[in-house]
């Protein structure tokens, strides 16, 4: 996905679950998707490369060349393997038996990478990797900060700022709206597969997004005006036994004592 790369580079503090504008929660929980899954975690990958170099060229103005190789290849920052190495902390802080007994990772190096680095101090969690949480897939236009689409395609540029995240497909790409349509195939086969888990998501800025989207339940708004999603920060889900309930999003408080790498600050 093109806007993260972007944004949220991962400010310090976390974040309660912002009112969504125009949700009507009159419908109750009856319209939200049954889920058995006891606690649900997603956890956006560490900074990487792409976003360091999406983040210099907007701070530039740039039209440069895209970033160069595939999308799935991108690695950690030196920033981002230390803040992997903090969500560690976070993962080995919670009680026996209340943390993850599951984990679920996009098939991208820099997600792969994240999770190594967290699972460094915990007992042995079984690990899947599921094609369904990759990253939102930019198709002609991988890779490219705004400015290098805008210079090679100002057209498209001009639809996609017509027509938004949510709606805008890139020729060979997905729309977030595409990305929520496999998010939720995975949550359904999760709800069946591993209820009473308790599930740690490692992914991607536009997969944190389709699950807040998809487990809101029938009738959720368009996720025009959520929070950002910073690198590295962990939203969390609460289950009851029948639905899983948003309880925080975007926590980076665990990041707070963070040592910047040298040369990053």
């Amino acid at each position: 996905m093109s806007a993260p790369h972007r944004d949220a580079l991962g400010e310090p503090g976390s974040a309660t679950p912002a009112a969504v504008p125009g949700q009507d929660n009159r419908h109750g929980e009856a319209l939200l998707p049954r889920s058995a899954v006891t606690a649900l975690w997603a956890v956006r990958h560490g900074q990487s490369t792409a976003n360091v170099a999406f983040a210099e060229a907007e701070r530039t103005g740039s039209a440069g060349l895209p970033v160069a190789g595939r999308d799935s290849d991108v690695p950690l920052s030196a920033l981002g393997r230390a803040q992997a190495r903090m969500l560690a902390g976070w993962l080995a802080g919670h009680a026996p038996g209340a943390g993850p007994d599951l984990v679920v990772c996009s098939p991208y190096a820099r997600a792969r990478q994240t999770w190594e680095a967290m699972a460094g101090l915990t007992a042995d969690v079984p690990v899947l990797v599921d094609e369904r949480l990759r990253d939102r897939e930019m198709g002609v236009f991988e890779l490219h900060p705004p400015g290098a689409l805008a210079a090679v395609a100002p057209d498209e540029a001009v639809r996609r700022t017509l027509l938004g995240e949510w709606s805008y497909r890139p020729p060979g790409g997905e729309a977030l709206a595409d990305v929520a349509l496999r998010v939720r195939d995975f949550t359904t086969e999760l709800a069946r597969a591993a209820a009473d888990r308790r599930v740690l998501v490692v992914a991607h800025d536009a997969i944190v997004i389709a699950l807040r989207y998809v487990l809101a339940g029938l009738g959720a708004p368009v996720p025009h005006d959520l929070p950002p999603v910073p690198n590295a920060s962990v939203t969390h889900w609460r289950g009851d036994g029948h639905h899983l309930r948003l309880a925080h999003w975007g926590q980076t408080a665990h990041l707070t004592d963070l040592a910047l790498p040298e040369g990053t600050a």
